[in-house]
């Protein structure tokens, strides 16, 4: 699994117009998603490599031991499956994973949960070596009543040591004196008798040759170390049956509404999502999650991951994609070129946060709110209710007023490279574009007083912008 001499294509002025757009071409795309696969396999390494100069304290030689251990097991499946195996060390929670792991064992002072974040590890191994079809038994440990199979589905069994074996098509899972679970692993996935094993929910692929999306609610670090309340999102969700279907049925709905906002918006999705984290209905939401209030984000070292509670209707999912979207592209595409070099000091207003934000943020939120300003105005054109579109234009408005608060700072720093300058001058562009096709005046009116309430109200709480 040597990532070394892996190596990304520059990324064409051409590529730069594209995003600033908020939009991307499949190869466009595919230099951002090859970037952050090479980052993956790079962070892998980096972790192995960091337990191996780690301190006998902080990685004993047992914990070392089996990392090594865990490691050719994962070889030994890539040999028998690269393709399984690539998309399993792929997939975006696992990201969070080996970023915790890396700083535990690289930290200046000792890390609590490190012997149980390298334990992990253990877990993905035989995961590996389950979807490669590949023979094995092994000794993992059950966290907090759960026995995690990434994109398999996880075992309730108690807290401690679970055997595992393997034989090429059935999983025995046995811990002490309990019953043996035997579970079934194909092609079409892992599938049990017994009420202890809980699959893996797989939502349709969001175009017909692409690939399933989970929906992940069992992951144990799909919000380890996120900082959710930090960001107002609620805690992540545990589904039941019901709340499965529920996911499931407003999905269904999602393409033909995404592909209402053009072309590009289901290909980008298609090309970017690679699993949704369901969280909790926010405060003002009802449990079943049919309420006005609804909350998402991303993470950065989860490439490829939406977290969201469940918006009240498909096109709230379709618009829920749109936006968080828009930032696992803008983040990658950071990683990838130097967009500024503006400082991180939070004091640039925006009209959608009451805080004061960084340049980064001003830029990161600017971008995601013009391709929703985009997006609303498309459906709001291609809409068949007048409700629909009064609902549309509405949330156009708002959006594209929003963002044009904010495009002058961004336009005017000095700070922007080369690539940066690109970008924000192809949003400067789809943001005049949009004006050929304005809202009814009375949505335009209500969008401009909300923008200006918002920036008298930020300036009483945090003084005027930039002081």
């Amino acid at each position: 699994m040597s990532a070394a001499s892996l190596r990304v294509a520059t990324l064409p002025d051409g590529a730069l117009r594209e995003l600033g757009r908020t939009e991307g071409s499949t190869e466009t795309l595919g230099l951002l998603v090859r970037d952050q696969h090479i980052r993956r396999l790079v962070l892998l390494r980096a972790l192995l490599d960091a337990a191996q100069d780690a301190p006998a304290a902080v990685c004993p030689p047992k914990a070392l031991r089996r990392l090594h251990d865990d490691w050719a097991l994962l070889e030994a499946a890539e040999r028998a499956d690269r393709a399984a195996v690539r998309e399993l060390l792929l997939y975006p929670l696992v990201g969070p994973w080996a970023q915790r792991c890396l700083h535990g064992l690289t930290a200046a002072a000792p890390t609590s949960g490190l012997r149980a974040d390298l334990d992990h590890f253990a877990a993905l191994a035989t995961t590996g070596a389950l979807r490669a079809g590949l023979p094995f038994t092994a000794r993992v440990c059950a966290r907090e009543g759960l026995l995690a199979l990434p994109l398999l589905g996880a075992l309730r069994v108690r807290t401690g040591p679970v055997d595992l074996s393997f034989d090429g098509g059935e999983l025995t899972v046995r811990q002490r004196a309990d019953t043996p679970v035997r579970v079934r692993v194909g092609a079409d996935g892992a599938h049990a008798d017994d009420p202890r094993w809980v699959p893996a929910i797989m939502l349709p692929a969001v175009l017909p040759d692409g690939a399933p999306v989970p929906l992940d609610d069992l992951h144990p670090y799909r919000t380890a170390g996120s900082g959710l309340e930090r960001h107002g999102l609620s805690a992540a969700a545990g589904l039941d049956e019901g709340e499965r279907k529920g996911w499931a049925e407003s999905w269904a709905g999602v393409e033909p509404l995404l592909r209402l906002g053009g072309e590009h918006r289901p290909a980008e999705a298609a090309a970017l999502l690679r699993c949704l984290v369901p969280l909790a209905p926010p405060p003002g939401s009802t449990v079943a999650g049919d309420g006005a209030a609804h909350c998402s984000g991303t993470r950065r070292e989860a490439f490829g991951a939406v977290l969201s509670s469940k918006p009240s209707t498909p096109a709230f999912i379709a618009s829920t994609l749109v936006h968080e979207l828009q930032h696992t592209k803008l983040a990658a595409l950071g990683e990838l070129v130097p967009l500024h070099h503006e400082d991180g000091e939070p004091r640039h207003f925006a009209p959608w946060r009451s805080d004061p934000r960084p340049f980064d943020g001003l830029l990161q939120g600017a971008y995601s709110h013009l391709a929703l300003a985009d997006y609303w105005q498309r459906f709001a054109l291609g809409a068949g209710s007048a409700r629909h579109r009064d609902l549309s234009w509405a949330e156009h408005a708002r959006c594209r007023e929003q963002v044009g608060a904010v495009l002058p700072v961004l336009a005017g720093s000095a700070a922007l490279t080369r690539e940066g300058r690109i970008l924000v001058n192809g949003m400067i562009g789809l943001y005049d574009q949009l004006a050929d096709h304005p809202p009814p005046s009375g949505h335009r009116a209500r969008a401009v007083a909300y923008v200006s309430t918002a920036r008298v109200i930020w300036c009483q709480r945090n003084g005027s912008p930039g002081t």
